[in-house]
């Protein structure tokens, strides 16, 4: 018997919030949020109603990268605090049902961590296999960079030893050599160290590049299986805790995603973000026409059932666009980033969701109303619950990492410094606190907060969407996309128009005369016990039904 068939699987059914902590809440005026900020907000997360929150890097780091350039896997960085801030926040969070997981980021380090100050030293110190070395010229590497207005290759010489350094990302974040037993040993220290003081997971960053470095190595003896190093990681966490959970970043074709859950053994990753269905859900929109993401959702692998998707509109890098086709990402820009300065690299958006959806109060709704619909865990971005936007003037990722708009009032109440001392400006225009603010929605029935928090609560009465067995009904109009989750005698039945022009469905309710009925759960109204109902919806309209045995009042 595997832990997990006798453990917590919390995250089947979670809602997961991701923020930086240096953009969420300064509690010090110094222009950086902090980690005594976010333990002050953690009563606000609450009561939105999420149940997992995810942090970005908090490390000690030059911050080049946005924290993912890492020089001390065992700290925090003094700009947001101490350990025991952190702490504290773990401890606030947990007493409000609030799980909470860190980043992991095993793929490189900063190049100022002493692992790597000391790698370059010499070629035959102790920390020169900490990371991947060669001592020919490498090959043309242009088309494999990451951020190619930013690098020209893969591989940096260092002059001090006249060898090259790998680095998938930027040159001052080297590659670690996953294939040295001492690395891994002390991944598993980092791992052991952050679960001790609370973390309950890891979101887990760049898997795909673990695979690409054995590859780019060049040399057998560097050859490494990420998929044995995700079964290291798993088996250490199940001894530790038998609960943790890993989320991976993995934006791979199907086959290999189901190859990172562990196939069959589900001994891998617990979670993984459905890139492909993310992706198939912009070009639905943009076309009105719920058939991509149909597809896209009936092409998933079958999984464990410990194992879980989590779906998403936003996350923290530019949204990525590169399993589309370049036709099919180019109708996505024309809709939603037509200007250049919305796009990167020609192959993702810089922008939020609400000024992609033009302010549309419908539209935007309907469309979180879908991905939390979609089978899985839903995972928010920070400000997506207020419908925060873009800065399209700051460089690449960083057009959606502002800070937090919690009032209208000076730097959006994220603090009280000069705006000139922030570590970014606030989002301007529009979409800027002026107009969009936590303070302005928290007690307003009919703002977006309060509809996704309502959205949230539903979410979370729906354990069908984490558990169930899923399933498309068909019907005629290609703008609607009617699913359906079952468990046991209950089921939840979501329908959305994905279009602007109103529309009406038959959806079936007890075709079998098994005694179900429909209840709305938006007003809890029962809407038929007939084997069918007819369902109208406005351009970009929703609905959600639970099928239940009639007149059982009884929660699921």
């Amino acid at each position: 018997m595997r832990v997990s068939d006798t453990s917590d699987l919390w995250w089947k059914s979670a809602v997961i919030y991701c923020l930086d902590v240096e953009t969420f809440y300064d509690s010090d005026g110094d222009g950086i949020g902090d980690l005594a900020g976010l333990a002050q907000r953690i009563d606000y997360l609450a009561e939105l109603g999420v149940t997992c929150l995810w942090l970005m890097p908090f490390y000690p780091s030059p911050d080049r990268d946005d924290g993912y350039d890492v020089t001390d896997f065992y700290g925090v960085d003094p700009r947001l605090g101490t350990l025991g801030d952190l702490v504290e926040v773990i401890r606030t969070a947990h007493d409000r049902g609030i799980n909470v997981i860190a980043d992991l980021v095993v793929n490189h380090t900063s190049d100022r961590h002493p692992w790597f100050q000391a790698s370059r030293r010499s070629t035959s110190n102790r920390y020169r296999d900490h990371y991947v070395w060669r001592d020919t010229e490498p090959p043309d590497t242009a088309g494999q960079v990451v951020f190619p207005d930013q690098e020209d290759s893969i591989w940096e010489l260092d002059d001090r030893t006249g060898e090259w350094y790998l680095h998938n990302f930027y040159k001052h974040q080297p590659d670690l050599n996953l294939a040295n037993p001492a690395v891994v040993e002390e991944i598993m220290r980092i791992i052991g160290f952050w679960l001790e003081l609370g973390f309950d997971g890891f979101r887990v960053d760049g898997i795909p590049f673990l695979e690409q470095n054995a590859k780019n190595a060049g040399d057998p003896a560097l050859t490494v299986d990420p998929h044995e190093l995700m079964r290291t990681i798993r088996g250490f966490l199940n001894r530790r805790t038998g609960w943790s959970m890993m989320l991976g970043e993995v934006n791979l074709p199907h086959a290999q995603q189901r190859a990172f859950f562990g196939g069959d053994a589900a001994n891998e990753l617990q979670m993984q973000f459905d890139f492909i269905g993310m992706q198939a859900t912009y070009l639905a929109l943009a076309r009105g026409d719920a058939r991509p993401l149909v597809k896209a959702l009936a092409q998933r692998p079958p999984i464990d059932s410990t194992c879980q998707w989590a779906t998403f509109l936003r996350n923290h890098d530019e949204l990525t666009l590169d399993k589309l086709t370049d036709a099919q990402r180019k109708e996505v820009f024309a809709a939603f980033g037509p200007e250049p300065a919305m796009q990167v690299y020609d192959r993702g958006l810089k922008r939020r969701l609400p000024t992609m959806l033009g302010g549309d109060p419908r539209r935007i709704r309907m469309a979180y109303s879908l991905m939390f619909s979609l089978p899985g865990t839903p995972t928010l971005y920070y400000g997506e619950e207020i419908g925060m936007g873009e800065d399209l003037d700051a460089d690449g990722r960083m057009a959606v990492r502002t800070p937090m708009q919690w009032s209208a009032g000076r730097n959006g109440g994220f603090s009280t410094a000069r705006p000139g001392r922030l570590l970014q400006r606030v989002v301007p225009g529009a979409c800027g606190p002026e107009h969009v603010n936590v303070a302005a929605q928290l007690h307003d029935p009919d703002s977006l907060w309060s509809f996704m928090r309502k959205l949230i609560s539903i979410r979370r009465t729906c354990p069908e969407l984490g558990w169930g067995t899923w399933s498309v009904v068909e019907q005629p109009e290609t703008s609607v996309l009617v699913q359906r989750c079952d468990i046991d005698r209950s089921a939840v039945v979501t329908v959305h128009n994905l279009a602007s022009e109103p529309v009406t469905v038959d959806v079936p309710v007890d075709p079998g005369g098994d005694g179900l009925e429909a209840v709305d759960l938006m007003s809890d109204e029962v809407v038929t016990g007939a084997a069918t109902t007819r369902v109208a919806l406005d351009g970009y309209g929703y609905r959600w039904l639970r099928l239940r045995p009639t007149g059982d009042l009884a929660i699921p």
